[in-house]
């Protein structure tokens, strides 16, 4: 059964954490099982690395990328065998389309793990560590942050790269570019704007080689039209036609995310009720920043999965 006014969305970066899906592997075999299939794909026991690496193993690109689309996947598996309803729409921050994908039947599991894993090497390799960096700006309006990039351009590439909720965007490039743009957003009153601990600027102009990298790998993937439709993070609009998501799969790497745009299409969709399918419950506190009158549901402990499954 399929809920018009249900949507899911899956987190991109920044949602991963040691131990992370351990309470649900522990009476789900479905969990481990699913990330046995992205182990053989890799050559290496993902599982294992989350439960006893450290959290300097998890934070490298190419391997947390492939550890969030497992998770949600894992998470989706276990929504179905546990009978809950289908939601109508899907949306995935920048990682997340990837899982969105997936779990709408577009393309392979095993073929999405080891494109994440080379998307992931390719980013970082496109910058190196040091030479990028992403901030957080809070408090002040779109147009003034965009206004703001564009003053500190002269120091170095800087653009407005996700925008996650009124209030609260991202900027990333050049280590020079952020660190202006900072400045002149405090100055412009912003209430926070803070650095974040990411290793290469990703959804930038700098990412564009990663994109052309990756190309060959995405092309050669057999991608079908997806059964439930998946709102793209580049346009805020589904797509049906296989040759278009792969184009708007590679233009995401150095693109905007426009979430609010994603969320709003979601809403004006139909959907009221959103499930963040994967771990963390960043996705939860954007949405409500964007519309209060939508109700999120985390699904990453068998406390927050059971309260959806019953709730919804």
């Amino acid at each position: 059964m399929s809920k018009s006014n249900l949507a899911f969305v899956f987190p991109g970066q920044g949602s991963q954490k040691i131990g992370m899906l351990a309470e649900l592997a522990a009476d789900n075999p479905t969990v481990e099982a699913t990330f046995a299939e992205a182990s053989e794909a890799l050559g290496y026991d993902l599982w294992d690395m989350i439960q006893n690496g450290d959290q300097e193993d998890i934070n490298l690109t190419e391997r947390t990328q492939p550890m969030l689309l497992a998770s949600s996947v894992a998470i989706w598996r276990l929504w179905g065998e546990k009978g809950g309803p289908m939601p109508s729409q899907f949306a995935g921050h920048s990682l997340g389309e990837w899982s969105a994908l997936v779990c709408a039947g577009s393309l392979d599991f095993a073929d999405a793990v080891k494109i994440v894993r080379s998307r992931g090497a390719y980013m970082q390799q496109a910058v190196p560590v040091g030479e990028g960096a992403m901030a957080a700006i809070l408090g002040i309006a779109d147009d003034i942050i965009i206004a703001a990039c564009d003053s500190a351009r002269e120091s170095g590439v800087v653009n407005a790269v996700n925008f996650n909720a009124p209030g609260q965007v991202v900027i990333a490039g050049s280590t020079a570019g952020v660190d202006r743009a900072i400045t002149i957003c405090k100055e412009a009153g912003a209430k926070r704007a803070m650095a974040l601990p990411v290793s290469a600027p990703f959804h930038t102009s700098l990412m564009r080689p990663a994109a052309e990298q990756l190309a060959e790998l995405v092309q050669a993937t057999s991608f079908v039209s997806p059964t439930i439709p998946v709102i793209h993070n580049v346009t805020a609009q589904t797509e049906a036609d296989p040759k278009i998501i792969k184009s708007l799969m590679l233009e995401q790497i150095y693109k905007p995310v426009m979430w609010v745009d994603c969320i709003l299409a979601l809403k004006a969709a139909g959907a009221e009720q959103f499930v963040e399918c994967g771990p963390g419950r960043v996705l939860n506190g954007l949405t409500k920043r964007i519309d209060r009158d939508l109700t999120s549901f985390s699904s990453d402990d068998a406390a927050s999965l059971d309260n959806a499954l019953t709730s919804i």
